[in-house]
């Protein structure tokens, strides 16, 4: 499995766009199965990667975490099999407390330094940020400019350090039977820092001064610093293209296409300026965040150069794998194998159910996008239910803790009780309210519209997926539903 971060599938070839410089996503489309309805379940990143090893929807309960003591997960399943499985990865955030259970589910790892934030280089005085950048510039900022002076060659980049880890595992190991390779990069997720000759294929206006890291929240730039922004992003997709196809010519080289199946996917979009916003978490989750790329080569079924418009989500990854070595699914994951799919376009699901903790509760049937608010003012109430009581890079604070208390066991929790303790979101959804829109009539989704019964037909849809993810009843509170 290949894995991007914050990939935008309207950037790509398959998708439709004509001006990224991309062929190896074209030359995968040829090779494997393109899925045009894929979709999120959880956000933002560590939330997708716990579904990617549980195979069920975890943002009614919890924000951004670890793997919990009660979750099944797919990696460790498989090892415990008899399959290797071995991760390489510049995801830092695996090697945080937020992530910090996630790495070691596997039979080996590694990692690739450098991405972001990432603490890797210690600069005690002043790295070297362009002017102009002035105060935008924060402690996660300030360490990727002193983390940059140290990327200076191809071979440096985080996403090619762990490309050569993942490509000297296949080396190793293609003769052998039963292994995994979750081969994953943080690229292109911002800031878009590539080399010169990936950005040397977009058109820079020189009168444009840097901007490849935009914030979290409306456009407030110039359209020059928008499509500058666009542009370096294009670059970075670039070279995760140039990673593909390395990936692909080892496919090839090592005669894997017989046997081996392969994954391309990502854990979610990113904004460029669309709905006159950037990036993801802080906005409804529109279709260049949601929607989200995915190619699958089936060595069983052989279908290459076709595609599919089944409705599949992040959750069916696990499913597809376990099924894929002939490991039971365990009776919490809720996402499907794709095995029939894949080979004869068998539908998966009605409708999916997808969001982030606090924020909109999302569900699309793949042609309409039901967006549900809060109905409260304050966006409460709203719990955290956890073993694992840490923020992205941090502990629960005391005060935290002091307000929690025993839960009931869910249904998934293996008779184990939680922790309840109060939550936040990002933002409070009534800031844009309530949305619908039909993709049919308005891919773009520039125009909500009001259609009583559509409407009615998706609360119906949300309403009876939550009960099947066991949501926590003050969930049904906070979006108004009975």
């Amino acid at each position: 499995m290949l894995m991007f971060d914050s990939l935008n599938r309207r950037m790509l070839p398959p998708y439709g766009c004509d001006w990224v410089v991309a062929p190896n996503f074209a030359r995968l489309a040829a090779r494997a199965v393109t899925f045009d309805r894929c979709y999120v379940a959880s956000m933002p990143c560590m939330p997708a990667r716990r579904e990617l090893h549980t195979g069920r929807v975890n943002f009614l309960h919890r924000a951004w975490g670890p793997l919990e003591p009660f979750d099944d997960s797919c990696p460790a399943l498989l090892h415990g099999a008899g399959v290797h499985t071995h991760l390489a990865s510049d995801h830092y955030h695996y090697w945080e407390d937020g992530g910090a259970t996630y790495h070691t589910r596997y039979s080996t790892w590694e990692l690739g330094r450098g991405q972001e934030g990432d603490p890797w280089k210690g600069d005690v005085g002043d790295p070297p940020v362009p002017e102009h950048l002035g105060g935008r510039v924060g402690r996660v900022g300030r360490q990727d400019w002193a983390n940059r002076r140290h990327l200076d060659r191809e071979e440096a980049m985080p996403q090619a350090v762990t490309l050569a880890q993942g490509l000297e595992f296949l080396d190793a190991n293609s003769r052998q039977d039963r292994w995994f390779l979750h081969l994953e990069t943080f690229d292109p997720h911002e800031p878009f820092f590539t080399q010169p000759a990936w950005r040397a294929l977009y058109p820079r206006d020189p009168s444009v001064p840097l901007f490849d890291w935009p914030d979290y929240g409306p456009v407030r730039e110039t359209p020059a610093q928008v499509l500058e922004c666009r542009r370096a992003y294009a670059a970075l997709v670039s070279m995760c293209d140039a990673t593909l196809g390395r990936v692909l010519d080892a496919m090839d080289r090592l005669d894997l296409w017989k046997d081996t199946m392969l994954i391309v996917n990502t854990d979610h979009g990113f904004l460029l300026g669309e709905h006159d916003s950037w990036a993801k978490c802080v906005q409804p989750f529109w279709d260049e965040v949601a929607h989200t790329p995915l190619f699958v080569w089936d060595p069983r079924a052989g279908v290459r150069g076709e595609r599919r418009d089944a409705l599949v989500q992040t959750i069916d990854l696990a499913p597809t794998l376990l099924e894929y070595f002939g490991v039971a699914r365990p009776p919490d994951m809720q996402g499907v194998g794709l095995r029939d799919t894949l080979a004869r376009g068998t539908p998966v699901r009605e409708a999916g159910l997808f969001g982030i903790f606090g924020g909109h509760a999302n569900v699309t049937d793949g042609r309409w996008v039901y967006m549900r608010s809060a109905a409260t003012p304050d966006n409460t109430p709203l719990f955290n239910y956890t073993l694992m009581p840490t923020h992205m890079r941090g502990f629960f604070g005391p005060e935290e803790l002091r307000a929690a208390e025993l839960a009931a066991p869910f249904r998934f929790t293996k008779g184990l009780r939680t922790l309840r303790t109060p939550g936040g979101a990002w933002v409070n959804p009534r800031a844009t309210g309530t949305l619908l829109y039909d993709l049919e009539a308005d891919p773009g989704q520039a125009r909500p519209v009001r259609d009583a019964a559509a409407e009615r037909r998706m609360t119906d849809h949300l309403v009876r997926l939550m009960r099947e993810n066991d949501a926590p009843a003050e969930q049904f509170e906070r979006l108004g539903l009975s």
